[in-house]
């Protein structure tokens, strides 16, 4: 098997697995925000650390589900200029899509360039979120989840250029 293809295909199998933690992680939080309901409506007594749990949970299952979304071609965009650049001067629309892709993966290095720190420091310092003595949750989990997302979206943005301008590694 050639190296590129087979890359490109334990990309998409990392990608999807990161899209399926995204959605296990979805499946949670409604589960909890259910119990909480409930605990709060018919107990009175409400499940701690739900709104923490929540806060932390959401910008990682972004994180985590964004780099799937870039393969399936379903990425928030507005399409009517490069269809019709597509269909009148594909050379034009391909150009287009790799100067996104480039800016994609450039933003995306960014972001862990200035996320590994904050990272390391939430790891090193123990960094919580909660009431002491109540519920505490660690940042850590969430601040990784945003880093693996945003290394799989940066490598997808990339896949994206080497499957236009190369044969046979398509969707």
């Amino acid at each position: 098997m050639r190296p590129l293809p087979q890359a490109l295909r334990l990309l998409d199998r990392a990608t999807q697995g990161a899209n399926i933690v995204g959605t296990l992680l979805i499946a949670g939080l409604v589960i909890l925000i259910l119990w909480d309901v409930v605990g709060r409506e018919a107990f009175g007594t409400p499940l701690p650390g739900v709104p923490e749990l929540l806060s932390l949970s959401i910008v990682a299952i972004v994180f985590l589900q964004v780099p799937q979304a870039l393969r399936a071609g379903r990425l928030t965009r507005s399409d009517g200029l490069i269809t019709a650049l597509h269909r009148r001067r594909p050379r034009v629309a391909a150009a287009m899509e790799t100067l996104f892709e480039a800016l994609g993966l450039l933003v995306m290095i960014a972001i862990l360039y200035a996320h590994w720190p904050i990272l390391t420091r939430a790891i090193a310092r123990n960094d919580f979120v909660g009431a002491v003595g109540n519920v505490t949750f660690p940042v850590w989990p969430a601040k990784l989840m945003i880093l693996i997302g945003s290394a799989l979206l940066a490598l997808q943005f990339a896949a994206n250029t080497v499957r236009r301008f190369t044969k046979g590694s398509t969707k």
